[in-house]
């Protein structure tokens, strides 16, 4: 059987070459979040470092440590083992070269040796002469006056003396003349490594102590991940929060952010991204409204100046058919911008290089605008600035003319009737200019770094009430960027502006060959 959401899909399938038309939207969904939230993975995190810090140390210690333990604990043995050698043959000595049943005693007996050690005492000839935990050979050893050829071992008891040298402490006992006696053995009861009671509690006390330490370095890491986790997490909050905010409308949202480190940092960028938006939306809006009323107005005339020619009212003679002709051409020009504007920023347009000398071709431009200027009531003048100096540059023709155009009819649009319009060419080493100074209203000092941005204007209302849409300086920067150049422009508000391009006299890297046409 297949599964039920293969089965499905087979259901919905279409059959033969029928194509689906099926489709899906929807808003965006409310955030689904992680069973675990960051902070909780951080602090976690920091949990299970402290946790294998600890499991590390516990390992060293246990490899290291324990080794010297045990090598501490064993050469306690052999200090005691070493002072009990050396009294067994002082005594020995004392009781006139002969093993005895109360110097043995005596021996074990002392105060240096606890309860949890054994002992064994074997004479020269190997003979075990005394062993505490063999009870038969210890009672017969201590019936004994004389114990020098050997205690009987009774039958069927064993001792639990360790048969390895690791397990038990053997030293020599030697006369004060150098003569070896015997050897005592000497080891812990229960275990193999020499630990006694004390070391065993002490070596129980430290892993105890070391646990203890484990929890208390979890439980800080623990405190230290969550403080840490919320003074990176709260600015991250933040800015999600703001994008929500931004995300369901709210455009004035900003996180407020703002410090040295690289979230703080972030937080401004964002803040300053969505300032950017809020003011490319605002122009978009205000673009809404303008493109209806520029499109509106030629559209009213037309449709009104056809209306009444059908109504009979008008005649359709040479002057209404002008009015719909004018209207139309005016209709044109504002489609045609936004198509130039839409080809400029997809760089679908081609450029034609070719060598330009720019003083004889602006003069031109200048020369075909001169009427329009004149209508207006505008003093239009071109000047040479370049003192007989070369102003060749390589650029397409059409699309410099363009640029100097849009420049002219953003001059003639903002300067008042009897205003001046100058127009000059010059240059350095670099670059040729081409400025257009007029004695217009201005541009605001806060305005300065918006004029080339698409779709913007200086006054709204009297943009509106000159034409078009403000999409002039952004085509014109857009071809001189294209020309590996850059506009330049300067303002004081009621005194005039200044607009310069910089057209660089070669070209610094070749551009793609689907772009450029020779």
């Amino acid at each position: 059987m297949l599964p039920a959401r293969l089965v499905l899909d087979q259901r919905h399938k279409p059959s033969g070459d029928e194509k689906s038309s099926r489709a899906r939207w929807n808003t965006p969904r409310s955030d689904v979040r992680p069973p675990v939230s960051y902070a909780s993975r951080m602090t976690l995190f920091f949990a299970l470092t402290a946790l294998m810090t600890v499991l590390v140390l516990v390992v060293v210690i246990s490899v290291v440590w324990s080794g010297v333990f045990t090598a501490y604990t064993r050469a306690n043995v052999e200090d005691i083992a070493k002072v009990t050698a050396e009294r067994l043959a002082a005594g020995y000595e004392d009781a006139g070269g002969r093993w005895t049943s109360d110097l043995l005693s005596s021996t074990a007996d002392s105060e240096l040796i606890s309860e949890d050690l054994g002992i064994q005492v074997v004479n020269e000839d190997g003979v075990v002469i005394y062993d505490d935990t063999n009870i038969a050979a210890s009672l017969m050893a201590e019936g004994s006056d004389d114990v020098h050829g050997g205690a009987p071992v009774a039958h069927g008891v064993l001792s639990t003396a360790p048969t390895d040298a690791e397990g038990a402490v053997s030293l020599p006992i030697v006369t004060s003349d150098g003569t070896e006696i015997g050897t005592i053995r000497m080891w812990v009861l229960g275990s193999d490594v020499l630990l006694t009671k004390t070391d065993t509690a002490f070596r129980e006390s430290t892993f105890q102590a070391m646990a203890l330490a484990a929890v208390i370095a979890i439980a800080i890491a623990v405190i230290m991940g969550l403080i840490f986790s919320r003074a990176l997490t709260n600015p991250i909050r933040r800015i999600t929060s703001t994008a929500k905010q931004i995300r369901d409308g709210d455009l004035s949202a900003r996180t407020g952010l703002k410090g040295d480190d690289e979230i703080d940092q972030l937080g401004e960028t964002f803040d300053e991204m969505a300032e950017s938006m809020e003011k490319n939306l605002k122009h978009e809006r205000r673009l809404t409204s303008d493109v209806a009323h520029e499109l509106r107005t030629p559209l009213q005339a037309m449709l009104a100046t056809v209306e009444a020619m059908q109504d009979g009212i008008y005649e359709a003679d040479y002057d209404h058919l002008e009015t719909v002709a004018s209207e139309t051409r005016r209709l044109s020009r504002l489609v045609q911008q936004m198509l130039d504007l839409s080809r400029m920023e997809n760089r679908t347009a081609p450029l034609k290089i070719e060598d330009v000398e720019m003083v004889p071709f602006v003069r031109n431009i200048v020369e075909t605008q001169q009427p329009l200027f004149s209508t207006r009531d505008l003093r239009l003048r071109f000047s040479d600035e370049t003192a007989g100096h070369d102003a060749m540059v390589p650029a397409d023709p059409d699309m410099v003319t363009q640029a100097v155009i849009n420049l002219l009819s953003n001059a003639m649009r903002y300067t008042p009737e009897g205003g001046w319009v100058v127009v000059s060419v010059g240059g350095d080493r670099r670059y040729v200019t081409v400025s257009v100074k007029d004695t217009g209203i201005g541009i605001a000092k806060e305005d300065l770094s918006r004029v080339f941005g698409r779709f913007w204007r200086a006054d709204a209302s009297r943009a509106r009430e000159a034409g078009g849409l403000g999409v002039g300086l952004a085509v014109t920067k857009m071809i001189v960027e294209r020309h590996h150049g850059f506009i330049a422009v300067e303002s004081e508000l009621g005194h005039g502006t200044t607009f310069t391009i910089h057209l660089p006299r070669e070209h610094n890297d070749a551009p793609s060959s689907s772009t450029i046409e020779h």
